[in-house]
């Protein structure tokens, strides 16, 4: 199997060499990095070249690098039931940045890329309908990114008085702790039943 993920990601790199900017086969999946600008151009060339004929869309997703000036990797998994193969697209863009839409292509990346909008906040340049898909409407703020607060911003809930679902930004009802998380045997310091015992065996 390694043998033809080499060959193909050595095709694909050969036939569009505009959009490659590196590949690797790692646990037996293929990866290709591509060029922004080119990601539409290559899942066409994916799609109806023979050798490859990447027709089913499987899912895109992202990954958060708040480090990287790059800070996003666009993640697309493409399958080929004719060839029995799979593949992995990694797109690296900028906070900023509009990663072209591929609706186009494939139709059913509508609302996978709804939802990369929705949890992550990166923007799909002609994309029909980008807006939320997950979250309801005036959420703030994208969940999945490694700066948003584990508690959230804002609390649900429905209130009897009013018999309706209100919006209230979160309050913490304690502070945060700190938990010491040493072994029982080795950091705290029980007083067990019996152990008065003991004191007074060695007085």
């Amino acid at each position: 199997m390694s043998d033809a993920l080499n060959e193909l990601g050595g095709h694909i790199e050969l036939k569009r060499p505009d959009c490659v900017l590196g590949w690797s086969v790692s646990r037996g999946e293929l990866t290709v990095d591509v060029a922004l600008a080119n990601i539409v151009g290559l899942i066409e060339f994916l799609t109806t070249d023979q050798t490859c004929r990447f027709s089913t869309l499987v899912d895109i997703t992202a990954v958060d690098y708040p480090e990287r000036a790059k800070r996003f990797d666009v993640v697309y998994h493409l399958l080929s039931m004719y060839q029995n193969h799979r593949i992995r697209l990694r797109v690296a863009t900028r906070e900023e940045d509009m990663v072209p839409s591929i609706t186009e292509v494939h139709p059913s990346a509508n609302w996978f890329e709804r939802e990369v909008f929705d949890m992550y906040g990166i923007l799909f340049s002609g994309h029909p309908d980008l807006r939320r898909i997950l979250t309801d409407y005036g959420f703030r703020g994208y969940p999945l990114r490694k700066d948003f607060p584990t508690t959230g911003y804002t609390e649900v809930r429905y209130d009897e008085v009013q018999k309706r679902v209100v919006y209230e930004p979160v309050k913490l009802v304690q502070e945060y702790r700190q938990f010491d998380f040493m072994s029982p045997w080795e950091g705290a310091e029980y007083i067990l039943p019996g152990d008065e015992k003991n004191e007074d065996a060695a007085k």
